[in-house]
């Protein structure tokens, strides 16, 4: 047996305890559960186990503690729970990233979702690492190929850049993502499926991402039937399993779909522990823990690799000043915003240019690619504003030379921000340029 298998058998031996921090249900409210006999020793954020008379185990996680008792949320539905059922405390959990993980679907534990057996890391790691250390970081690096013409060119990605995926339901969202998954160039994709709907997992998985996606993916997957302590662990884990793999020295394409059900979830946790609801429906907390995640990805320390991160945002009727949408936006590096009324005439990606940014510019461009990519900025920014006259047929030509040359290039602009890339962002350029000339 070679070494790494004795590591991976010893890591897995070393989860048998001889001993065992038992308490008891003492009461059991609406939601939450509290448990004599383990303030002495457990601590905030701890795991546990309850052993209902059933025979049923159930998870939780410790939500507060009091002097005399612990107050628990249930992983799932509190149903069968009695007076004096059995509580075992697991301490702090946290996950063991294996190479071997690659092409699999596991849950925010570790534990594989698609049949077949897996084998942690012989290293555990904790879920709620710390970001590297601010002035350790390197700098954003160099423009990376994505498989689509305008994010190689008019919004650059670079390597450790994080931005934000700002999009309504049903506006292909799931669709973008999985052509990051498969475009982007990076030597590990890991995915964050947070509450998705249970009947959709496998179709992300085998029609929308594929074999090509999978191949050097790894999904951590929470449904929406899952409890909220379920549904924030998966954001957590799968950024620990994409450390994982930065701290290897790889570049790690990090995707979460979504940052708002993250935040829902936390803000259900948060509510049950008593946490009070300020912030247009969500508690103080929700923003620590969204920038919080959002600083683990990025740029890593030297002798380390990157994760760069795509976090999607589901934004109800596009308003761009809801929280979840606005703490985040804050804090990243650049946000994509996606527009139902351009998906409704059928061009995918529905991008809306004119509301989306990347920081990385104009660094990530050369001074001849920013400048071709300022004209077709202006141009599109003409026509959107002299658009409602020009439909209605109220524009007439020569009144404006700069909207004149808008109508010109139009089609081409917004044919280009379609076109999925087949060479290399020095292709995309000359296509680009191409679509301008038609002025």
């Amino acid at each position: 047996m070679a070494y790494a298998d004795l590591d991976l058998l010893r890591a897995s031996i070393s989860d048998f305890g001889a001993v065992h921090t038992v308490g008891r249900i003492s009461r059991v409210g609406q939601g939450v559960i509290e448990a004599t006999g383990l303030s002495r020793v457990a601590t905030l954020g701890d795991r546990a186990e309850i052993l209902c008379q059933s025979g049923l185990k159930i998870g939780a996680e410790v939500l507060s503690l009091e002097k005399d008792h612990v107050k628990l949320l249930a992983d799932g539905a509190a149903d069968g729970l009695a007076i004096d059922d059995r509580v075992d405390l697991l301490g702090q959990t946290g996950i063991c990233p294996d190479s071997s993980w690659i092409g699999r679907i596991i849950d925010p534990f570790g534990n594989p979702l698609d049949g077949q057996p897996l084998m942690r890391g012989p290293i555990e790691r904790n879920i709620r690492s710390r970001p590297p250390a601010a002035a350790q970081r390197r700098r954003l690096g160099a423009r990376l190929e994505t498989g689509l013409a305008v994010f190689n060119t008019l919004l650059p990605l670079v390597k450790g850049q994080r931005i934000g995926l700002f999009a309504g339901s049903g506006v292909g969202k799931s669709s973008l993502l999985a052509n990051f998954a498969k475009g982007v160039e990076a030597d590990v994709a890991v995915i964050a499926l947070i509450g998705e709907r249970g009947r959709e997992l496998r179709e992300f998985v085998e029609k929308v991402l594929g074999p090509e996606g999978m191949a050097r993916s790894i999904i951590i997957a929470a449904t929406s039937d899952q409890s909220p302590l379920v549904r924030r662990r998966c954001a957590l884990a799968a950024m620990t399993v994409a450390e994982h793999f930065r701290d290897q020295g790889k570049h790690v394409l990090f995707l979460a779909d979504s940052i708002t059900r993250f935040a829902e979830a936390h803000r259900e946790v948060a509510l049950a522990g008593g946490e009070a609801a300020t912030l247009r429906g969500f508690p103080p907390s929700t923003s620590q823990q969204i920038m919080g995640l959002a600083e683990r990805s990025g740029p890593g320390p030297e002798g380390a690799g990157d994760i760069t991160a795509v976090f999607s945002v589901l934004v109800p009727g596009s308003d761009m000043e809801e929280p979840v949408a606005d703490i985040l936006r804050g804090t990243l590096d650049g946000h994509v915003v996606m527009d139902r009324k351009i998906a409704e005439r059928g061009r995918f990606p529905a991008i809306d240019l004119l509301r989306s940014v990347s920081r990385s510019l104009p660094d990530a461009a050369t001074a001849q690619e920013n400048e071709l990519i300022k004209q077709a900025r202006r141009l599109l920014g003409a026509y959107d504003k002299a658009e409602m006259m020009i439909q209605a047929g109220l524009y007439a030509a020569g009144s404006d030379p700069v909207v004149d040359k808008a109508i010109k290039v139009w089609p081409a602009l917004d044919g280009f921000i379609a076109e999925a890339e087949t060479k290399n962002t020095q292709a995309s350029f000359e296509r680009l340029k191409a679509a301008l000339a038609k002025a």
